[in-house]
């Protein structure tokens, strides 16, 4: 078995600096959900209009959209953590500018979902899955780059 230190580069910061960026996009899905579910008239627990709710009502509609897309970000959070903070620990600056572009991807998701509903998203979705998948072949790459006589 062989061991070695892990150093981490010195412009791992940036890559830090959007991991914690990346969090507050939940704020920003909390603020969006929450004006749509007071606009709909939904209240606790209701976790999503009914399908006849929202064909009646847009702004149920509405709160549907923002909903889902806060879901989605949820679920698609730690992997994108997972790919950010492993790929930077050999590429820093390159994940860094990935993830900017995930988070800015992630903000415009939400914005054009709650707006324009599922049309809405789709520049967002592009822009943050290219990061994404981007991120994800670094930390492959990363990671072998780490394994004993590679």
């Amino acid at each position: 078995m062989v061991s070695y230190s892990l150093q981490v580069p010195s412009e791992y910061g940036y890559v830090l600096l959007v991991a914690v960026s990346s969090v507050f996009i939940n704020t920003l899905h909390t603020v969006i959900t929450a004006n749509a579910r007071r606009k709909s008239g939904l209240a606790y627990p209701i976790a999503y209009a009914s399908q006849e709710q929202a064909e009646k009502n847009p702004k149920a509609y509405a709160f549907n959209c923002a909903q889902r897309a806060h879901a989605n970000y949820t679920d698609n959070l730690a992997p994108f953590l997972g790919g950010l903070l492993v790929s930077g620990l050999s590429y820093p600056v390159s994940s860094a500018a990935l993830g900017a572009a995930w988070v800015v991807g992630r903000i415009w998701y939400a914005a054009g979902y709650a707006a324009a509903g599922p049309q809405g998203r789709v520049k967002g979705f592009f822009l943050s899955t290219i990061a994404d998948a981007a991120l994800k072949i670094m930390a492959v790459v990363a990671g072998v780059k780490m394994l004993p006589n590679v």
